[in-house]
C-alpha cells in the first residue's frame, strides 16, 4: 500500500478533462475573470484519451479504486462517453462518477450510462431562479438542472447534488431545499471554501454545517438527524438520516477539516497532478508522458510525488495560508 507521510493512502482519483464551463459560477470561474475573451487551453495541450487512460492505468497500479471525472464541466469534452467506457474498463477500478452542472445530462445521459457510468454528482446551488441565476453567473434556471438531474435518474444512474452554501446569498430557505429534492438525490451541503484565488472568501461567508444541520432540524416536529457511518473509508461528506430514510451529507472544509482522511489525487486537463484541493504547485505528468516514459517511470514519478505528501491545508488554515496563491477549481475540478 502507498502511503504518504502522515500515512494516507493513495485511493482516489479526480481527472479534469476540460477547463472549459458553460457556467460562470461566482465561487468557481466568475464572470469578470473568465469572460468572452478568457483564454482557454488549446486542444493540443489538453491530455487525450489514451493519455487520460495510460495515467489512470498507474494510479490504479499503485492503489487507486476510485476515479471520478471533473472539469470545468466535463460534458463538454466530445466523446465523453468514449472515456467513461475506457476507464470503466480497467482492471481493479471499482467506481467511476461524474461531476457536472447537469445542463447537458438530457442529452448525454443514456451514453454516459451505457459506457459503465453508474453515478453523477450535480451541483445546484438554489432552487430561487434569481439566486441561482445571480450565483450561476449567466441567469441559468434550476430548472435546466432538475432537468439534467431527471435525466440521469431515468437512465439509471444514481445521483448526488451539491449545495455550496453561502451566508447572506443562498442559505435561506435550506430545509425547503431539502425537502424538494430528497426524493431525487442525495443532498450535500458544503461550506464555502477559499478554493483558488479569485471568489472573495472570508470567513463570514461560511453557514457551519451544524448550523444547516440545526435549521434542517426546525420543522417544529422535533426531528433529529441521526449520524451515519461512513460508506468508505476517506469519505469528505459527514451522512445523517432524518429517521424516515431519507439521507442528507456535511461536507465540513473549513469548521470540520478532514485532512486526516484524504485519500484523493487530482490530475488537471494539462496533465498536472495536485496532492491538495488548495495546492499551489504540481507535477507536470503531460510532459514525461510525450517524451516517451514507460510505464514504470510513470509509477516510479507518482510514487515519489505521493511518498512525499504532507497536504494537510484545511488544518493548517489561517492568516499564514491566507496569501497563498491556489489552484483554480475550475482547473480541478473541486
Amino acid at each position: 500500500m502507498l502511503l504518504d507521510q502522515l500515512g494516507r493512502p493513495l485511493r482516489d482519483l479526480r481527472i479534469s478533462v476540460t477547463d472549459r464551463c458553460n457556467l460562470r459560477c461566482t465561487y468557481c470561474m466568475p464572470a469578470e475573470v473568465f469572460g468572452s475573451d478568457y483564454a482557454f487551453l488549446p486542444r493540443s495541450e489538453v491530455l487525450s484519451f489514451e493519455e487520460i487512460e495510460r495515467l489512470s492505468r498507474a494510479f490504479v497500479s499503485l492503489g487507486v479504486r476510485k476515479l471520478r471525472i471533473t472539469g470545468g464541466e466535463p460534458t463538454l469534452r466530445r466523446d465523453l462517453p468514449e472515456l467513461i467506457g475506457r476507464l470503466t474498463a480497467i482492471p481493479g477500478v471499482e467506481d467511476v462518477a461524474l461531476t457536472t452542472n447537469g445542463l447537458l445530462l438530457p442529452r448525454l445521459s443514456r451514453d454516459l450510462a451505457a459506457a459503465g457510468l453508474r453515478r453523477v454528482t450535480v451541483s445546484l446551488d438554489s432552487l430561487d431562479p434569481e439566486v441561482f441565476g445571480r450565483m450561476n453567473g449567466l441567469g441559468v434556471s434550476p430548472e435546466k438542472v432538475l432537468d439534467g438531474i431527471d435525466a440521469a435518474l431515468q437512465a439509471g444512474m444514481r445521483v448526488k447534488l451539491n449545495t455550496v452554501v453561502q451566508r447572506g446569498v443562498n442559505d435561506a430557505g435550506l430545509r425547503e431545499f431539502w425537502l424538494a429534492l430528497r426524493d431525487r438525490a442525495v443532498v450535500r451541503f458544503i461550506e464555502f471554501m477559499d478554493v483558488g484565488n479569485h471568489n472573495g472568501w472570508n470567513l463570514d461567508s461560511v453557514v457551519p454545517s451544524r448550523e444547516v444541520l440545526a435549521r434542517l432540524s426546525a420543522d417544529g416536529q422535533g426531528t433529529e438527524f441521526r449520524p451515519l457511518d461512513p460508506a468508505h473509508p476517506g469519505e469528505v461528506a459527514a451522512r445523517y438520516t432524518d429517521g424516515a430514510g431519507h439521507e442528507v451529507g456535511m461536507i465540513s472544509s473549513v469548521t470540520a477539516p478532514f485532512c486526516g482522511d484524504c485519500t484523493r489525487a487530482r490530475v488537471s486537463a494539462v496533465g498536472v497532478l495536485y496532492t491538495c484541493l488548495f495546492s499551489g504547485a504540481g507535477t507536470d505528468l503531460r510532459a514525461p508522458l510525450r517524451a516517451g516514459a514507460t510505464d514504470d517511470d510513470l509509477r516510479t514519478l507518482l510514487t515519489r510525488v505521493w511518498s512525499g505528501r504532507r497536504d494537510r491545508y484545511s488544518e493548517e488554515r489561517g492568516e499564514a495560508t491566507r496569501a497563498r496563491p491556489k489552484v483554480e477549481m475550475s482547473h480541478i475540478g473541486g
